[in-house]
């Protein structure tokens, strides 16, 4: 595979470019309408762009320092589970306002005792004629507070195999009995949220594909999510990068220990190495084909290599990255800046970046979001490497009652 981007007279670039110098500070709905939030997609969503144009659009997008709507988990989790699964009604309603960002999206999925057993989740939703009542609680659902919708799995049918009972849902964030508590992490980002469900009633219409076919779908969510979630960047695709931070040490010189140089080489050997295997898994989801095991190789690598820019970036601030605010010294292009508005942060270095201190207290969340570490080396060692399952597993034993049972 030819890992280099196109030439600047590639064709596709031109329309790009031309696209923008009549757009030079596009909407949302624009970049939707032209396609360019989800260009590999199928007319109308997008370009069927093949997967040398989809990265000469991001390029070019990217240069112009153009952002696609802030709506991760609608775009990259709910909205291609909807295009497979939904209906023609749930197509028109939903993507327009998911790509353009007019309707932010939450995940649903996770409980206090279903985090990495996902299909031990006990929330029920019964069937009432034209309507779903659901009684449950969700947790670390992510941005929760701000959305308009989430994707929801529930248990609609208690009687059958923990796999087979499962139904997938839309389920509007504003509905009646529908209540949620905030959880504040160590970075005192509110963040995260526990939501409850309290007899709420949710139309049969807001059900995704068939009943009990909810564990299929959301294994497609879940591809999906691990796919977005290894994406360029150290924290999930947002914020400061391996390139940035040697940028920062060109900018002072270089540096003097060898052991923090070893450190600087090795991240960046790793920034290349998800760069080049992220090609390999972009070419097989812009052809069609669902994420699949490769996905979990892909958030491995980024999730330790993540911890890794960040850890060295607060040994590069010496005894000061002891100190609330710190972070590498130097100036962070505005470009580059990101994370969240509503921490407050000491003041005691101006020129630095707090996402550098935010993305310190952040990273250990960085291998246990989307999949844990543990899970994702036993899906690699299954179904890449062809070894057998856990033991206890062989049993039918959920995760928690094997972890039980090692006590």
């Amino acid at each position: 595979m030819d890992f280099d981007l196109p030439p600047e007279d590639h064709p596709t670039r031109q329309r790009v470019r031309d696209w923008i110098a009549d757009n030079p500070s596009p909407t949302g709905q624009q970049l939707a309408e032209a396609g360019y939030v989800v260009p590999h997609w199928p007319a109308p969503w997008g370009l069927n762009a093949d997967p040398i144009d989809q990265l000469v659009i991001d390029d070019e997008l990217s240069r112009a320092r153009i952002r696609r709507p802030n709506n991760q988990i609608g775009i990259g989790w709910a909205a291609p589970t909807i295009l497979l699964a939904g209906t023609q009604e749930h197509h028109e309603r939903y993507l327009p306002k998911i790509f353009s960002g007019e309707e932010f999206w939450c995940q649903l999925f996770s409980e206090t005792e279903a985090g990495s057993d996902l299909a031990n989740l006990a929330t029920r939703a019964e069937r009432d004629g034209d309507e779903y009542v659901i009684n449950g609680s969700k947790i670390w659902s992510s941005g929760a507070h701000h959305s308009k919708f989430g994707i929801l799995i529930a248990r609609t049918d208690p009687d059958q195999p923990k796999h087979k009972g499962i139904s997938y849902f839309i389920m509007p964030m504003d509905a009646e009995g529908l209540s949620m508590s905030p959880i504040v992490d160590m970075t005192t980002a509110h963040s995260f949220n526990q939501v409850f469900f309290d007899n709420v009633r949710l139309p049969v219409a807001n059900r995704i594909g068939d009943e009990g076919d909810g564990w299929r779908l959301a294994k497609v969510t879940l591809s999906n999510e691990r796919v977005s979630l290894s994406s360029a960047g150290s924290m999930w695709g947002v914020g400061p990068s391996a390139e940035l931070l040697i940028d920062l040490c060109r900018k002072q010189g270089g540096l003097a220990d060898p052991l923090m140089r070893q450190r600087a080489v090795n991240v960046y050997i790793e920034a290349e190495l998800l760069r080049l295997n992220r090609f390999r898994s972009l070419s097989a989801t812009l052809q069609g084909k669902t994420p699949g095991a490769e996905a979990s190789i892909q958030k491995i690598m980024a999730d330790d290599h993540g911890q890794h820019v960040l850890a060295l970036a607060k040994d590069l601030a010496g005894a000061n990255g002891m100190l609330d605010g710190s972070g590498p010294s130097g100036h962070v292009p505005s470009a580059m800046r990101g994370g969240p508005t509503e921490n407050n942060f000491d003041a005691q270095f101006p020129d630095v970046d707090p996402i550098w201190h935010f993305g310190y207290l952040f990273h250990p969340a960085l291998t246990l979001g989307g999949g844990t570490f543990a899970v994702q080396r036993n899906i690699v060692a299954e179904h890449v490497l062809g070894l057998s399952r856990e033991p206890n597993l062989e049993r039918g034993m959920s995760w928690s009652e094997a972890r039980k049972s090692t006590v």
